[in-house]
């Protein structure tokens, strides 16, 4: 009889250890997305940042939500960006490889042994691509991708044999391997944002036209930009047609003129109101 009431508190910790599991498991989950939204926030505002960057606008003056710079970062799934989360997949492979003290695929071990070999070659290569910084522009992010991509494979099985996997030896290279990849983002990220921003400039006629009616002239001058006076009896007689639009936030539009030039030129910011009306047109659109 001594024996029963011995036995409930156990079964009672082995239901409680499940819950524990399960939370712990929610609780992984979490934190990986919260992770994985703050770094899409992140280089999402890096990127938005730079293309709003090269119309002289601010994004703190555009006042984007978390959400929207978030999804701004889906704009960074190119050629560059894929070739850093490449490096990324390297580097979990090295971790499994380490605690296994071989990759788990054998083809995978035969090419990461032959790089392995050469990881002098591409840390060498990263600080020469660090030293001539200036003249591998826009192309600079490839530079801390190199010296990390030496660093990793320097933590290879085939490098290292059996010395000591200490702090120095192997966490503190593991962990400026990260900063450079993360730092290597930051710059795809910038570069794609003025790329795409310049892309865009170059194509102002086909963004959405803009019409603007107002009680009042508008200090508006440009030689691409018509105004017309309409009858005196119209509240709103004063007519403005040429312009584009580059944005819309909260009311406010940001217009460019169809002659519009990035080192010259300002952006004119209209707020739609009572006094002004606007309306938005196609562009001229490219023939087929």
């Amino acid at each position: 009889m001594s024996g029963a009431p011995a036995e409930q508190p156990l079964a009672k910790g082995r239901a409680g250890g499940g819950d524990t599991s399960g939370t712990a498991l929610v609780k992984a989950l979490v934190a990986q997305a919260s992770l994985v939204a703050a770094l899409m926030f992140y280089l999402g505002a890096i990127y938005t940042g730079r293309f709003y960057g090269y119309f002289h606008l601010g994004p703190a003056s555009l006042d984007f939500a978390f959400s929207h710079l978030a999804l701004q970062s889906l704009h960074l799934l190119r050629l560059e960006v894929l070739t850093v989360g490449a490096v990324l997949v390297v580097v979990l492979l090295f971790a499994r490889a380490g605690a296994r003290e071989r990759p788990p695929v054998r083809a995978a071990a035969t090419v990461l042994a032959w790089l392995a070999r050469l990881h002098l070659v591409f840390a060498v290569a990263g600080l020469v691509l660090l030293v001539l910084w200036q003249r591998i522009q826009p192309y600079g992010w490839v530079a801390p991708l190199t010296l990390a991509v030496g660093l990793l494979l320097g933590q290879s099985p085939t490098v290292r044999g059996g010395r000591p996997e200490g702090l120095w030896g192997r966490a503190v290279p593991v962990f400026a391997a990260l900063l450079l990849l993360f730092w290597s983002l930051t710059l795809v990220a910038g570069h794609l944002g003025e790329r795409d921003a310049r892309d865009r400039a170059r194509t102002v006629r086909r963004w959405p036209a803009v019409v603007v009616l107002s009680t009042q002239r508008l200090a508006i001058a440009s030689p691409t930009v018509t105004y017309e006076q309409l009858g005196a009896d119209l509240p709103h007689r004063h007519r403005y047609t040429g312009l584009r639009l580059l944005l819309e936030r909260a009311g406010r539009y940001y217009v460019v003129p169809l002659d519009w030039q990035r080192r010259t030129d300002p952006i004119y910011v209209l707020k739609e109101s009572e006094n002004t009306w606007i309306a938005l047109m196609p562009g001229v659109q490219p023939s087929r």
